[in-house]
């Protein structure tokens, strides 16, 4: 149980507030419900109502993604759990609780949000109809809004999701007493918002006659406690694989970069060398547009920081020379080891054309937003929140002739991955070092 105070638990509890700010809610989905009403009237979308629509339905797609690998994610804790009860061990118990925090705020989201895409196009049929058709330039599939309604209006699905919220109810006490908590205690507080929703929730199964089973939950009781947990990775996993079908590779298949090519390509790489790549399955890249779809800063080799004058914070166990990358994902901006940022199926790697001082200087700079939440609104005007590319951005910009133009994607100013690749190259202030898995699996 020493575990679950893990990495594995930090980073899944930071994902999830990420996405808390950027999944769709009623209140800031205003200008498209005044569009679906007056598109279903009119009997079709205009260009610009139909670009909003699709930019939120993309949105809630990938926030929908994360949420769910985030609940998979935490599935292998669930082996580290004793038989039986424990009541007296407070330590384990709040580890539970810590565990059970992030898997249900995730679910309360999934739920909440799908809940405001079924109320926009329920009983409008113009809408149904436009959010069920493909759209390459985000990946989205044909009939993808009909996979959403039908998950929420799943009984089997619906009743993993009320049995988490009935040990919701019971275990209130236990979950507010985490509130401060440094790991989960801004989940706490959005669990605490989300009171009246389940309050409406409830109504509803009991209107399918879904009895609460209270009385299994209201001890500390590890089996309960088992069963709840079990459930919300089975309401998980089957989303993820439903999602998955029409985009991954048969099953098995591992990544397409392997060892072999890692180690061809560590001697190539220099500090500051940008690294775009692509996951050909990853949830969190469906919905983006375009071939390439994230960005990491390569540190360089601690040899080669001392060299530059490059200095890592000195943080709790961290290993200097296994930190060799800065890269934004869902679980914000940290730096990472080589295999971890390199577990892909293709990537691309940029090198700045600068002098040393430059370099160093620009990673440096990166550095100082080390431990920042991931941003999944994509909005370049504030640095409180960063996205991938929007490392790369606020690390190079104005270093020496290198500038970036920030364009509009999905309503917000930023700088996509192909964006990136195209405004560096065309500038001349950087050069393409190697590529893998565009055309052929090997280094060219």
């Amino acid at each position: 149980m020493e575990k679950l105070g893990s990495e594995l638990v930090a980073r899944a509890a930071r994902a999830v507030r990420s996405v808390a700010s950027a999944i769709p809610r009623r209140d800031n989905m205003e200008q498209e419900l005044v569009d679906a009403e007056v598109a279903q009237q009119r009997g079709h979308f205009l260009p610009d109502e139909n670009e909003r629509l699709c930019e939120i339905f993309a949105r809630y797609l990938s926030a929908r993604g994360i949420l769910l690998e985030v609940v998979a994610s935490i599935e292998p804790i669930l082996d580290q759990l004793p038989d039986g009860t424990n009541q007296n061990n407070e330590s384990e118990w709040q580890c539970c609780m810590r565990t059970y925090i992030i898997g249900f705020t995730a679910a309360a989201m999934l739920v909440r949000s799908a809940t405001y895409m079924v109320s926009l196009a329920q009983n409008r049929s113009v809408v149904w109809k436009k959010l069920d058709e493909a759209e390459p330039r985000f990946g989205i599939p044909v009939k993808s809004f009909t996979m959403v309604y039908k998950n929420l209006g799943s009984a089997r699905r619906m009743y993993r999701f009320h049995e988490a919220m009935t040990f919701y109810e019971v275990h209130r006490d236990d979950i507010k007493a985490l509130s401060d908590d440094p790991l989960v205690g801004e989940l706490v507080h959005i669990l605490a918002h989300e009171e009246q929703f389940f309050e409406t929730r409830k109504r509803k199964y009991l209107q399918k006659k879904w009895g609460y089973r209270r009385h299994s939950f209201k001890r500390r009781h590890i089996s309960g406690y088992k069963k709840v947990m079990f459930h919300l990775f089975k309401l998980s996993g089957s989303a993820i694989a439903e999602m998955k079908q029409p985009f991954v590779k048969p099953k098995g298949q591992g990544k397409r970069v392997t060892k072999t090519t890692l180690d061809a390509l560590r001697p190539m790489l220099m500090a500051g060398d940008v690294i775009i790549t692509r996951h050909d399955d990853a949830l969190s890249n469906l919905f983006l547009p375009g071939f390439w779809p994230h960005a990491a800063l390569y540190l360089g080799e601690q040899q080669e920081r001392d060299m530059l004058g490059v200095v890592l914070a000195d943080r709790d166990n961290r290993c200097l020379e296994a930190a060799q990358f800065l890269e934004a994902k869902k679980d914000g901006v940290l730096v990472r080891p080589f295999e971890e940022t390199l577990l892909v199926d293709a990537f691309m790697v940029i090198r700045p054309r600068l002098e040393h001082k430059q370099r160093a200087q620009a990673l440096n700079r990166a550095l100082t937003h080390e431990g920042k939440l991931y941003d999944f609104m994509f909005d370049f005007r504030k640095a409180d929140r960063l996205a991938c590319t929007e490392v790369i951005y606020r690390s190079y910009h104005g270093i020496g002739p290198i500038t970036f133009e920030l364009r509009k994607h999905t309503g917000k100013l930023c700088l996509s991955a192909e964006d990136l690749i195209a405004q560096a190259l065309d500038s001349g202030h950087f050069e393409k070092v190697v590529e893998f898995g565009v055309d052929t699996n090997v280094l060219t």
